[in-house]
């Protein structure tokens, strides 16, 4: 029997052939695939191709849209609210106003602003709620205006009103734990309960702030307006644009970190025991105490910002840790407060936020109810924890430890004095607070299964000063007093 030799040459050949022939099988599957998968743009089923760009580029402040909803009265008053957290050159987006060319000239002078731009006429749309504001209907269609700037590479547009305050990196990060590619429409509640109650609690308060997805946002405005004729009878934007999305079969997914603030008064209760995500926005800024004493509101928000420029991700964060020798409860929301108790507190009743603040509405005594978890307000002045207010913030770099190039410090002092007893035992004897932590950067496995971080109080601690560590919990770790 004769056998054939194949030649190095022909081998080579038709080992090219080969590799020809796959790489077309594949291609033409992908086809096959794609024409299944992706109808043409004519066909309504939600289905998206995905770039190359998309699945290798992680979401940052480039792929959101800002929508900020204001007026011709409101801005002059407001606008240096969005002047804290818009980040000129970084960001897209406009505000949207009544039509007043003075105000354009104005919010144009320099780039610390969005762009200016005019509400288009809402006069055709029926508004029947009795005693509300016709305005709702042309705040509501800021999102569908916003989406017909027609930015390029978008993948989330936000909104929020002129007294709403954003934490831009804070957006950036939670937005990446979400598929932009599918329909999202991300925000929260209000913290009233009679305000849930009466208006909705599936619908996004769009005061403290909202996301949609591009690909939803795109359906959303095409069929907005036609919506919109269907609801005349509702109070406010925000209702009507969770309306049109439920049309669209599409329910709220909630994000603790946007705060509507529908309250009165101190929220330090609130913001001492901030939940365990990060801080989105703030809103009612207006309406509320200044957040740090001794401050306007606006430089109080801007005194917080200084803190969140070094650590955004960690700001108002709470850690919960004991010093074994006085048997104190020591709390620090990071940037904002550190609050010691002369005595053991069971870390549950630490996690709910104290009712320092009042109704948004009074009369009805269900006014009195909040949609969160929340702790009588002591009313024995002594029998309340020694409270610190952050004072500053800075970079300690090799200070704190030698691999940490990310070290911060922060200081916290006492702000507010009263006329308890001040023992050897007293956390009223102590004048500053540290805190010591590293940069924090949650992986996307922290965002989505998030633990609190722990806290020692450092023997260095004496006198009138005290000294934290802040750093990631043991596997097994458990916070409580060991006595």
């Amino acid at each position: 029997m004769q056998f054939l030799h194949e030649s190095p040459k022909s081998r080579k050949f038709n080992g090219l052939r080969g590799l020809i022939l796959i790489s077309a099988s594949i291609f033409i599957t992908y086809l096959v695939v794609s024409s299944v998968l992706v109808p043409n743009s004519n066909s309504k089923p939600l289905h998206f191709s995905v770039s190359l760009q998309d699945v290798s580029s992680p979401t940052s402040l480039d792929h959101i849209v800002f929508g900020v909803a204001s007026n011709n009265m409101s801005w002059p008053r407001r606008r240096d609210y969005v002047r804290l957290w818009w980040k000129r050159k970084k960001m897209r987006g406009c505000v949207f106003i009544n039509s007043n060319v003075t105000l354009l000239d104005q919010g144009n002078e320099d780039d610390s602003f969005p762009p200016m731009c005019i509400s288009g006429d809402t006069s055709h749309f029926r508004y029947t709620y009795r005693g509300g504001l016709r305005s709702a209907i042309r705040v509501a269609r800021v999102v569908s205006e916003t989406v017909a700037l027609n930015y390029t590479n978008v993948r989330w547009f936000v909104f929020g009103d002129d007294d709403t305050v954003f934490f831009p990196e804070n957006l950036v990060k939670v937005l990446s734990k979400y598929d932009h590619n599918l329909w999202y429409y991300i925000g929260s509640h209000s913290e009233s309960y009679t305000q849930n109650k009466f208006f909705s609690f599936e619908m996004a308060y769009g005061g403290g702030g909202f996301a949609i997805s591009y690909p939803l946002a795109k359906v959303l405005a095409n069929n907005f307006d036609s919506c919109m004729d269907r609801y005349p009878y509702l109070y406010g934007s925000d209702g009507r644009i969770s309306s049109c999305l439920a049309e669209l079969g599409v329910s709220l997914t909630k994000e603790p970190g946007f705060h509507q603030l529908d309250m009165r008064g101190d929220i330090f209760g609130l913001l001492a025991a901030h939940p365990l995500a990060p801080l989105l926005s703030l809103h009612h800024l207006d309406i509320l105490d200044p957040i740090f004493p001794n401050m306007t509101s606006k430089k109080a928000l801007g005194h917080l910002y200084e803190a969140a420029k070094y650590d955004p991700h960690r700001i108002m964060q709470q850690t919960v840790c004991y010093d074994r020798w006085f048997s104190w409860t020591v709390s620090v929301s990071w940037g904002y407060a550190v609050q010691v108790y002369a005595r053991h507190v069971p870390l549950p009743y630490m996690l709910r936020a104290e009712k320092t603040f009042k109704p948004f509405k009074k009369g009805n005594h269900l006014n009195y109810y909040f949609n969160l978890d929340v702790r009588d307000y002591e009313e024995n002045q002594c029998r309340r924890p020694a409270v610190f207010f952050m004072n500053r913030v800075f970079s300690e770099g090799s200070e704190i430890q030698s691999e940490n190039i990310d070290g911060i410090r922060s200081i916290y002092r006492r702000l507010t004095p009263d006329n308890c007893t001040r023992d050897l035992g007293s956390p009223r004897k102590l004048e500053e607070i540290r805190v010591f932590s590293q940069k924090l950067n949650p992986s996307l496995a922290q965002l989505i299964a998030p633990r609190r971080q722990c806290c020692d109080v450092l023997p260095s601690t004496g006198g009138e000063l005290m000294e934290i560590a802040i750093r990631e919990c043991r596997e097994e770790e458990m916070t409580y007093l060991h006595l």
